[in-house]
């Protein structure tokens, strides 16, 4: 299976969202990767406007947001040809319509919460943020092995890929150590990559808050990875 690497849009705090779509017109860019998990509705609105406006027309992968009417995942579909969407465990706090006929094009990603079976049988497979597998491996032994023990039962229909830094900072809400950044500052912080090859999902974004320019080098960074 060949892997196609998504150059993206995160939402998080040190994102610099709103310069992304003009970015990626000056590039020449017209498919990306969204998250827009930090973002409210009118935000969003303003985020799609803005795709649209720099010619922006094609984003395979969306990472939702619970508070998402069904409306506007038919709007990613329709508008921007959406085929695959991720969301957190409905443990937290995602609305019941996800059940619906989106259920099968969305992946629950691995998180702070343990992927559940039960929960899995209800969508399309999972999203497998190897940053927070590699994360686990490294912090969270016991979730770890529970994640691992789950993923060749089902579809992975998309991965998230993130910096894992040598450094490590403490999560506020869990206290957890983690060494998984949404920014990246040496590509060789991307090398943990190649231990997730048999995990690999048709598409891969990179949530990462770095500019497009620098996407483009990890990209082709991964690449040189992916065909080793």
């Amino acid at each position: 299976m060949t892997s196609k690497i998504l150059f993206s849009i995160t939402t998080t705090a040190g994102s610099d969202w709103r310069s992304k779509p003009k970015e990626a017109e000056d590039l020449g860019l017209k498919e990306l990767g969204l998250f827009v998990t930090c973002l409210d509705l009118p935000e969003r609105q303003e985020l799609y406007d803005s795709l649209l406006a720099h010619h922006i027309n094609n984003v395979p992968f969306a990472h939702a947001k619970g508070d998402m009417p069904l409306e506007e995942l038919e709007f990613l579909r329709n508008t921007f040809g959406t085929k695959v969407f991720n969301i957190h465990d409905p443990a937290q706090h995602i609305a019941p319509y996800y059940y619906g006929t989106f259920s099968s094009s969305i992946g629950i990603e691995n998180t702070i919460l343990p992927l559940q079976e039960e929960t899995l049988k209800k969508f399309g497979g999972i999203c497998l943020d190897v940053s927070h597998m590699e994360n686990d491996r490294l912090n969270n032994q016991k979730r770890y092995e529970h994640n691992l023990s789950i993923l060749k039962a089902y579809p992975i229909l998309v991965n998230h890929i993130s910096a894992i830094k040598a450094e490590f900072q403490i999560d506020k809400e869990t206290d957890e150590r983690r060494n998984d950044y949404h920014s990246l500052d040496n590509l060789s912080e991307v090398d943990y990559v190649q231990n997730w090859k048999d995990f690999f999902a048709p598409y891969m974004a990179l949530e990462l808050e770095n500019s497009l320019a620098e996407q483009l080098k990890v990209k082709t960074y991964l690449e040189k990875i992916l065909a080793s």
